[in-house]
């Protein structure tokens, strides 16, 4: 699993062409303050020993375990039970592997186990005779659940000094808007991003979406866009009905989660716009009072970054009535390298049946912090900071949720910000509007 000269070669060779630099999108100019060396993470296994192990959620009582291994005779089998060393359930799964120009990935294990009991500590094994034990916890089946919320993570000492705050925290599952390794093409990023995460991401489902550099399409060498990203974070999409892995939903005890793809199509007469029409239509709020959204590129930002971008302009005005109407309580977005939470919005205007709008693209990536805002301050940001950080979502209940941005002061996660948010199908006066 390693890339090659000739494949360093053409990534720098395609990256100086001036022309590319559209694909990649159009920055405003800001300063961006020096940020950490990478973090890498080195593991001496073998061939035949599973790592970059995550999981995820599928449906209400099942998990997604998924794994790599340099050996192609490994099987996709899952060994499972609730004690250590007792496995009394296993499944079989399917192995995948990808080419990136020169580079070719390891096996890609998938194996879906369950059914699952709610809020139990469950141990396994990925492949055969294993000297690997994992655990996870499945989430709650019902309220309240915690869930951690980051983006733009990257590999930089700063994101493993974010995981270690995260670690620290009692949540059931992490949700993450986008960004996830920066490989940026180099694919042995991707595998050294696997390894970082590997501690946190098998004991938790992690619910992710995909951002720009996720992309990694190269005109005329690589025309497939998310190749790795498709290929090594399998999210639940066939069950809520989506024909693509950029776009999905799924329920956690009293929620409702839908995560959109700002990078494919995404206009009236898309097959993504189509869908979300569909998703939102099916929701009963009597049994997910909470609806939450994930996007990458923010549709609400007075941070002087990522001003203008059709992925955030374009989309919000194609999308933003269908999530007003359909009483979405909370935007969660990435991209731009700072925090900023906004009061309930609709239109640009201050809304009590809109969305919460909270940007959380810092999550420690290497290129540092988005540190400029726009000036004066628009009414509607209520909170604006440019630090590496994540935030907590404590739900109560069906009415009262806690959401709390932890800043990364000096190694230490701060608590910076806290609020309490109340759930739109609890305002009578906020109806669902068809």
């Amino acid at each position: 699993m390693a890339v090659r000269g000739l494949g360093l070669f053409l990534v720098s060779t395609v990256l100086a062409f001036n022309g590319f630099n559209g694909f990649l999108g159009n920055l405003y100019p800001y300063n961006r303050p020096p940020t950490r060396p990478n973090f890498f993470v080195h593991q001496n296994l073998n061939s035949a020993s599973p790592q970059q192990v995550h999981i995820s959620s599928v449906g209400e009582n099942k998990m997604r375990i998924s794994w790599i291994t340099e050996s192609s005779s490994t099987p996709a089998t899952v060994e499972y039970g609730t004690s250590p060393g007792v496995y009394g359930s296993s499944a079989s799964g399917s192995t995948s592997s990808y080419k990136y120009m020169l580079y070719k990935s390891g096996e890609i294990h998938d194996v879906v186990i369950g059914p699952l009991t709610p809020n139990t500590l469950y141990y396994y094994r990925c492949g055969s005779n294993s000297a690997r034990e994992f655990s996870f916890k499945t989430p709650p089946a019902q309220l309240p659940i915690e869930f951690a919320v980051v983006g733009d993570l990257g590999q930089t000492e700063w994101t493993n000094s974010t995981l270690q705050h995260i670690q620290k925290s009692n949540y059931d599952m992490l949700l993450l808007p986008g960004d996830l390794s920066y490989a940026d093409f180099l694919q042995h990023l991707w595998d050294s991003f696997g390894r970082l995460v590997e501690p946190l991401a098998s004991q938790r489902p992690w619910m992710v979406t995909q951002g720009n550099h996720e992309v990694e399409r190269i005109p005329l060498i690589h025309k497939e866009s998310f190749t790795a990203y498709n290929s090594r974070w399998h999210m639940p999409f066939e069950e809520s009905g989506s024909d693509s892995n950029l776009y999905y939903s799924f329920n956690v005890a009293g929620v409702h989660v839908i995560m959109l793809g700002s990078y494919t199509d995404f206009d009236s007469n898309s097959p993504q716009y189509q869908w979300l029409q569909a998703d939102l239509g099916k929701i009963d709020r009597s049994k997910t009072p909470w609806i939450y959204v994930l996007i990458h590129a923010p549709w609400y930002n007075s941070n002087t970054a990522h001003q203008g971008e059709k992925e955030s302009v374009d989309m919000k005005a194609a999308m933003e009535e269908l999530l007003y109407k359909a009483r979405v309580d909370v935007v969660f977005a990435g991209h731009v390298h700072a925090y900023e939470r906004f009061t309930r919005v609709y239109n640009g205007k201050a809304d009590n049946c809109g969305p919460v709008y909270i940007n959380i693209g810092d999550g420690g990536n290497r290129e540092g912090l988005a540190s400029k805002y726009q000036n004066p301050k628009p009414d509607i940001s209520l909170f604006r900071e440019a630090s590496f950080g994540h935030g907590e979502l404590n739900v109560v209940n069906a009415t009262h949720a806690l959401w709390t941005w932890h800043r990364n002061d000096d190694d230490e996660a701060v608590a910076s910000e806290s609020i309490w948010l109340t759930s739109l199908s609890s305002n009578p006066a906020c109806k669902v509007q068809n």
